[in-house]
């Protein structure tokens, strides 16, 4: 991002990211409490943020990891064991719905498993020592999106059976298709962006006009 800000705590129309995207968990129904995943060294700062914009439902910090299987793990260590739907989302995917955050934990309610994602528009290359090895049939392809929501007990045994924590997975969902559980699918709209790039914010700017 080319920023020494965090880029969860960089900001669109004013308001820092993470807070935007908090407000469509807060404003969603069906979320009861919220734990966020931070560096130790951001707390103190998001806590502060957390008070000026009054999130109710946020009821603790876990310590971020090095990579995101060990964030998301730390943030599962957490949650109370009575809890039957743990959604994770991107601090940075701010344009996610409530409507569609219900959406996926009620399927994840019927099936155990479920992820919001949007149907891949461009012809996929495989591509190897710069040369095309498979063109993918664009039909069976979608651009996994979040939340991803589970069961609470489908998704601690995916990451207890799990031997490396820093596995390069590179979202819960692989992880729990490890265990042979099937993962329902919700399309999702594919303006939830995940914001990685600077050219990211010019189109989050733009975007962030529609939830007003």
């Amino acid at each position: 991002m080319k920023s020494k800000r965090a880029k969860q705590f960089l900001e669109i129309a004013g308001v820092p990211i993470i807070i935007h995207t908090l407000r469509r968990f807060e404003d969603c129904p069906d979320i009861q409490e919220v734990i966020v995943t931070l560096p130790s060294e951001d707390t103190v700062g998001f806590l502060q943020l957390a008070e000026k914009y009054h999130l109710r439902k946020l009821s603790r910090i876990a310590q971020g990891g090095a990579t995101r299987a060990e964030s998301v793990y730390n943030g599962l260590k957490s949650v109370r064991l009575t809890t039957e739907i743990v959604a994770i989302h991107d601090g940075v995917r701010p344009f996610v719905t409530s409507e569609e955050i219900s959406r996926t934990i009620q399927k994840a309610k019927e099936t155990g498993a479920a992820v919001l994602a949007s149907p891949v528009t461009d012809t996929i290359k495989e591509v190897e020592s710069e040369t095309i090895t498979h063109t993918h049939e664009r039909s069976k392809l979608w651009r996994a999106l979040t939340p991803q929501c589970f069961r609470y007990d489908i998704l601690r045994r995916a990451f207890e059976k799990t031997d490396d924590k820093s596995l390069n997975a590179t979202d819960d969902s692989a992880m729990v298709e490890a265990l042979g559980v099937k993962v329902s699918v919700i399309e999702g709209n594919p303006r939830n962006i995940k914001i990685t790039y600077p050219e990211d914010l010019v189109l989050a700017e733009a975007l962030i006009k529609q939830f007003r």
